[in-house]
């Protein structure tokens, strides 16, 4: 409690300022505990500084008495008004069901907005090859309870993609014999180039869908776009029907990560839009996405957003070589989005991607993960990082798939298949005359495209050591002192 004219203990103290009634009368100002005896000069700090009261009281005993009762009364944050959308005629909210009885709340300003008329599921001709999910799809439902008592079969929740990929992969991993393809499948030269022809026509599909990208154009209108050009080159949307997915694409808009169901919303001039392409051709799955701006209104802070994911996903990729352990690209990938201001979601990750849709390897998008294996020629998996404005952590929409940002903040997305060569690395899914951009000046402090930074930075502190040793015995001490904690920094930093 303070006093604003200098009281400090809980006596009555001077009559708080008299109010004028409506005749022009004075009437002492009462206590807001509401006790019935006339108010001191003794006022709440906390609802000084919130601009709230007036909050005065008779004595300190009285205001520390129903304090509890005051703070709930008066300290709380005013209700946040929900952001009332405009839905167009004809669609309604998706999660009208799940506000109303299971207190569902949207972290952002997007909404799931669907059409009053269902759009059936899309149909293919019977000649285009199908992916097993899109035939079995009860055994496919069943996964989640087949494979909870598996190791590293265990499903995080519906729509965690990372356990999705284990289960269904486990299933054909049980009869590898050559335990090295644990790590990884390796593809032989016939297989490699079934993988560059639906890489190639997912590039063609993805190319096309954003060619559509406008102002007023609907994600269930970008869907039958995908759907259709996909139909033209005899393959199979691979998102439809995988674990019950009900599209051919995912749209994720401004703060969705990944996962983006299509609906009937009209994309606004200022999104941000990410389109994830899959393909199923001649036994094979490719697999990319990019996020794209919507108009010319676009807040600086997103455009800045996507030119990082993409910058994380070049910088990942010009490390693969054979040799180099999975788990390095993600601190790579960490240390440019910090150094640009953003961070990386820590759920989904890349993954391996051959005759299964998803598999292993697992390619985590942050540092200090623990991801296993080391890249080999004929492997193919995909890098694809997803980089937030604020919060990296995700919760999902009553879907079960759509993933979005907790503080409903923006977050970008690329993705591209590649395949470890001989000599490094080809990106299967690249735009046509596509290059890796030249290699700028280091992010940050202390960056390696290698994985190698750590080590070098150790021995370095470990020659200033030795030579601050031979300074003399004074300094001796001091240098001693320095090198040996940042000895255990760089030590910290190869674990």
């Amino acid at each position: 409690m303070s006093s604003s004219n200098g009281a400090t203990n809980g006596t009555s103290a001077a009559a708080a300022p008299a109010e004028k009634g409506a005749a022009g009368a004075t009437t002492p100002r009462m206590c807001a505990n509401g006790c019935g005896k006339k108010a001191g000069t003794l006022e709440c700090p906390k609802c000084k500084d919130l601009g709230r009261g007036p909050s005065f009281f008779c004595s300190q005993m009285c205001f520390a008495s129903k304090y509890p009762l005051h703070v709930k009364k008066m300290h709380a944050p005013a209700p946040k008004e929900e952001y009332k959308y405009d839905f167009p005629e004809g669609t309604v909210d998706g999660f009208i069901e799940e506000k109303r009885h299971k207190g569902f709340v949207y972290t952002g300003k997007l909404r799931a907005v669907m059409p009053v008329e269902p759009v059936p599921k899309r149909t293919l001709p019977d000649h285009i090859q199908r992916p097993d999910y899109a035939t079995e799809g009860e055994l496919i439902a069943s996964a989640q309870q087949r494979w909870s008592a598996v190791w590293g079969g265990r499903i995080l929740g519906k729509a965690e993609e990372v356990g999705r990929t284990i289960a269904y992969g486990l299933r054909d991993l049980r009869n590898i014999a050559n335990m090295d393809e644990r790590q990884g499948r390796i593809l032989n030269p016939e297989q490699i180039e079934a993988m560059r022809k639906v890489c190639r026509y997912g590039r063609e599909v993805l190319d096309i869908a954003a060619a559509a990208i406008r102002p007023g154009i609907t994600t269930l209108e970008i869907d039958a776009i995908v759907h259709e050009e996909c139909i033209k080159r005899d393959s199979y949307p691979s998102p439809l029907g995988y674990h019950l997915f009900p599209r051919s694409v995912c749209t994720s808009i401004n703060e969705v990560i990944c996962h983006g169901i299509p609906d009937a919303r009209p994309l606004e001039d200022g999104d941000i839009i990410n389109l994830d392409v899959s393909l199923f051709h001649g036994g094979f799955h490719s697999d990319l996405n990019a996020t794209y701006p919507v108009g010319s209104s676009v807040p600086q802070v997103n455009l800045d957003l996507i030119a990082c994911a993409r910058e994380c996903l070049d910088e990942a990729i010009r490390m693969c070589k054979p040799g180099v352990p999975y788990q390095n690209l993600g601190g790579r990938i960490e240390e440019i989005a910090k150094a640009r201001g953003f961070s990386t979601n820590k759920t989904y990750c890349g993954h391996g991607v051959n005759q299964l849709f998803h598999c292993r390897p697992n390619v985590p998008h942050y540092a200090g993960n623990r991801a296993t294996g080391s890249m080999r020629p004929g492997q193919t998996f995909t890098i694809e990082p997803m980089i937030c404005v604020g919060e990296q952590k995700e919760t999902h929409w009553p879907d079960n798939w759509t993933a979005v940002t907790r503080d409903g903040k923006a977050s970008a997305q690329f993705e591209e298949t590649l395949l470890i060569t001989e000599t490094g690395v080809e990106v299967l899914t690249a735009a046509p005359g596509w290059v890796l951009p030249g290699k700028e000046s280091e992010a940050a402090p202390g960056g390696s495209g290698d994985g190698t930074g750590a080590a070098k930075k150790k021995n370095k502190k470990k020659k200033k050591k030795t030579a601050g040793a031979a300074a003399g015995a004074a300094t001796a001490e001091g240098e001693k002192g320095e090198g040996e904690q940042d000895a255990a920094e760089g030590d910290a930093e190869e674990a």
